[in-house]
């Protein structure tokens, strides 16, 4: 069954007047001048397909309480930032303990040596660095792949994400690498460091190693920001090959597919990376950033660092492995990121992989559902796609805003772009039927 765009936009109106009936507190807040650009602290936050922010009062498990009252199920989790709860009690204790001894003193602390052991045993790599945000362990660990192999270039995947690295936010154009337009201000040709080859395109992929100037390929296991869209067999084995062949690095991005199981996509199906990183999550909802490393790059950074002054010895964020991400990031490991948190999730997952499925097919709409893990997204396709250019041709954003916010309207939130869930640890068994009658009872009112 089509959607009907006049019965579309009718219904959009209607949610939007209901929104603001329903929210005068946030509203009233909306309207006011407090200084911040746009009202918010960071612009992205009125990106959202609402009239006005919603203003959060306070979150816990997989519940948003806003400023006039309502009680949200969250099925975005800070797009994975809170993938494991809002406010994990053990994280929060161990943040409140460790606030009693200082936050930060740029030197390591009590902590580090457990930490330490735990991400060898969680993740696999045997050195580990930490960092703010996983956009700047990608960074540094771009950085030093070029300064251990002596190569100008990176490879990425068109589709990718990143976070805010500058040479990674690039699409494939026409065949040709350009910065995206949301990367204000660029002040280079993006071209002149970075290669984008297509998903899933090992020919493409192979060809671009032909001039011997890749440093290191950084890729996530499977695309999650451009929508989701999965390896095909064998694509991650014919990466790693390639990456030996031709001397390259291989940077595994894990920081929204942690989603895939306690170890990530790499632990559950045996990626072997020179570079491993993930962020958002890994300390609970504490801004920190991970990227372990293997022997030879240990090695090689040894013999960059010998080449500069004692103290002086690279480029790093003062806040950058403190107290306070040491120890949050130690209850997460041990408490939060445990196996049975991990079945929880993702039996909420398909429970809301399975709703979706039954009410395509009840209603004849020519979608389709990816599920990696807790994290799963419905596509306007009948087929799942294989590449970034195939999962664009999907979009339909005018949908997208309808249907975001007759779900906010109906007490769910959901990824502000895309159609992405996210199943916490909490999530009631309630929860997916409910969030599946909502979706249905907002499509009936569009086809």
């Amino acid at each position: 069954m089509p959607i009907v765009r006049e019965k579309l936009r009718e219904f959009k109106a209607r949610e939007s007047a209901a929104y603001r009936l329903s929210r005068p507190l946030s509203a009233a807040r909306a309207n006011q001048e407090n200084g911040f650009f746009g009202g918010v602290p960071q612009h992205w936050m009125l990106d959202w397909p609402m009239p006005f922010p919603l203003v959060v009062q306070q979150a816990s498990g997989t519940s948003l309480t806003d400023l006039d009252g309502h009680v949200l199920t969250d099925l975005c989790l800070g797009d994975t930032g809170a993938m494991f709860g809002h406010n994990p009690a053990s994280v929060a204790k161990a943040v409140q303990a460790q606030a009693s001894r200082g936050l930060t003193s740029m030197l390591p602390s009590a902590d580090v040596e457990e930490v330490g052991s735990l991400l060898q045993a969680r993740f696999g790599m045997p050195y580990w660095q930490i960092t703010l945000t996983a956009s700047d362990a990608n960074r540094f660990a771009l950085r030093a792949a070029r300064a251990i192999t002596k190569r100008s270039k990176i490879l990425v995947f068109d589709g990718c994400y990143h976070g805010a690295v500058d040479e990674t936010a690039v699409n494939l154009t026409a065949g040709q690498t350009v910065a995206k337009p949301s990367l204000w201000g660029q002040a280079y040709d993006l071209a002149a460091v970075t290669t984008c080859v297509p998903f899933n395109d090992v020919e493409a992929l192979a060809a671009a190693f032909v001039p011997g100037d890749i440093a290191c390929v950084i890729m996530e296991p499977a695309l999650t920001n451009c929508g989701m869209v999965a390896p095909a067999p064998g694509f991650l084995d014919e990466v790693r090959r390639l990456t030996r062949a031709h001397g390259t690095l291989l940077l595994i991005d894990e920081t929204h597919t942690l989603s895939t199981g306690p170890g990530g996509w790499t632990g559950t199906f045996g990626l072997e990376p020179d570079i491993w990183v993930a962020g958002k999550a890994v300390a609970g909802g504490i801004p920190t950033g991970v990227w372990g490393f293997t022997e030879e790059v240990k090695l090689g950074i040894e013999r960059v660092r010998a080449e500069i002054p004692s103290g002086h010895s690279g480029v790093g964020t003062t806040l950058s492995g403190s107290a306070l991400q040491m120890a949050a990031l130690r209850a997460c490991l041990e408490n939060v990121m445990t196996e049975t948190n991990y079945a929880a999730m993702i039996t909420g997952a398909i429970a809301l992989e399975d709703g979706i499925t039954r009410l395509i097919a009840h209603l004849g709409l020519p979608w389709s559902v990816i599920r990696l893990g807790a994290r799963l997204e419905t596509v306007f396709a009948p087929s799942l796609p294989t590449n970034a250019e195939q999962m664009r041709a999907t979009f339909d954003y005018d949908l997208e805003a309808a249907i975001h916010l007759g779900l906010l309207n109906r007490g769910f939130l959901v990824t502000p772009f895309h159609n992405m869930l996210l199943a916490g640890p909490s999530l009631s068994r309630e929860a997916p039927a409910a969030y599946v009658a909502a979706l249905n009872s907002i499509l009936n009112e569009i086809i």
